[in-house]
């Protein structure tokens, strides 16, 4: 049972599309492969830290269907799209157009307006469109848009965008295509390999379990030599131990958005929480998370504002109560049942770690609150 595996508090957590639930063995992992070397060697650590940081693109090459040198680890995905969209010679071309929604998460867009030159357009697909329908992508991605945004989960709505779509779609508009998979890594199967954007951006802090500070960075071999990130340090050279100051060469991968000295701890972590879910497979965390959001469907579905259709929902359920909101949030807190709220409804994000008992559970409470109401 994958909930054995995971450190759960008591009650029911549903809250995996803010910070999944670290592995019990994450500590004695970290212990092993950080701190051991840290501690007990009278030479310095890097020897062991940066085969271990390998180890964390390697899973993501797993994780993925891509081989691991076209990762590269990254603090967070702002950091990881302000350096790219900085690097690409289309995203700095006089009068650049780049199309995103307004449903994308904020960050995304603070950095289009700050990365790009001033002269650029930023045009966004207005909230009401429905962003899981190819046929507005088509409409919006028309050929004079430069470069093309995409969450594949919107976490706000629960909605699926249809990626492969779209990423065929920017190809016949010579369009570049960014994906940002942050709310679907580790519950939706993504074959990059298939897929063939150009980039894509995440991190494990939410289905992957794997914490914050471990973010990441794929880039299409057929993209990497356009690319020339303005902030690099010594881990972006070709070879970061040459040590001559005037003399810089980038890296012939995608480590060349690396930068400097890199932080370790975070993507120990993360590689190993991710090994454990490509193990786990993919497919079968997101059979296991349909049948828990089937459930909730069924039972509760005229309250669900959400996708429901396989390809077309997320990972998460949002249910919206309309007066009655406020009085469900308080009777699952009082039941230590874990969930959040967004301004269109309550966020339910059932993981592997989840029992049809617990959703049940969460369904009771909610259903009491409201026949109590009536």
């Amino acid at each position: 049972m994958a909930k054995n595996d995971f450190c759960m508090p008591q009650g029911c957590y549903l809250l995996s599309h803010s910070v999944g639930r670290p592995l019990k063995t994450s500590l004695e992992n970290a212990t092993e492969h950080f701190f051991t070397p840290w501690q007990e060697s009278v030479k310095e650590p890097w020897q062991q830290w940066l085969p271990a940081i390998e180890r964390f693109t390697e899973a993501l090459g797993q994780l993925f269907n891509a081989p691991s040198e076209q990762f590269c680890p990254q603090v967070n995905l702002s950091s990881g799209l302000t350096k790219l969209v900085m690097s690409h010679p289309v995203f700095n071309k006089p009068q650049c157009t780049v199309l995103m929604a307004q449903a994308d998460f904020p960050s995304m867009g603070f950095v289009m307006q700050k990365a790009l030159p001033e002269c650029a357009k930023i045009r966004y697909i207005p909230e009401h469109e429905d962003l899981s329908d190819r046929q507005v992508w088509q409409r919006y991605l028309t050929p004079e848009i430069d470069g093309v945004f995409v969450s594949h989960v919107y976490s706000n709505t629960g909605v699926q965008a249809p990626i492969n779509d779209i990423v065929a779609l920017s190809k016949v508009t010579n369009t570049l295509s960014i994906i940002d998979v942050a709310q679907s890594a580790g519950v939706i199967p993504i074959d990059l390999t298939a897929l063939n954007a150009d980039f894509m951006i995440g991190s494990s802090v939410k289905w992957l379990c794997g914490g914050p500070g471990a973010a990441y960075l794929w880039v299409n071999p057929k993209q990497i030599t356009q690319c020339e990130p303005k902030d690099v340090g010594w881990f972006s050279h070709q070879n970061p131990f040459e040590f001559d100051i005037a003399h810089f060469q980038y890296n012939a991968k995608t480590l060349r958005f690396w930068g400097g000295t890199p932080s370790v701890l975070p993507y120990i972590i993360a590689a190993h929480s991710i090994e454990y879910i490509v193990e786990f497979g993919v497919e079968q965390v997101r059979s296991h998370n349909l049948m828990l959001l089937e459930l909730i469907q069924q039972q509760l579905g005229a309250f669900l504002i959400s996708p429901s259709a396989k390809e077309q929902c997320s990972g998460t359920a949002i249910l919206q109560f309309s007066e009655h909101q406020q009085n469900v949030l308080t009777a699952l807190e009082a039941a230590k049942i874990s969930v959040d709220v967004r301004k269109l409804g309550i966020r339910v994000s059932p993981h592997i770690y989840n029992t049809k008992s617990e959703i049940q559970t969460f369904i009771d409470v909610v259903k009491h609150i409201l026949k109590v109401a009536d």
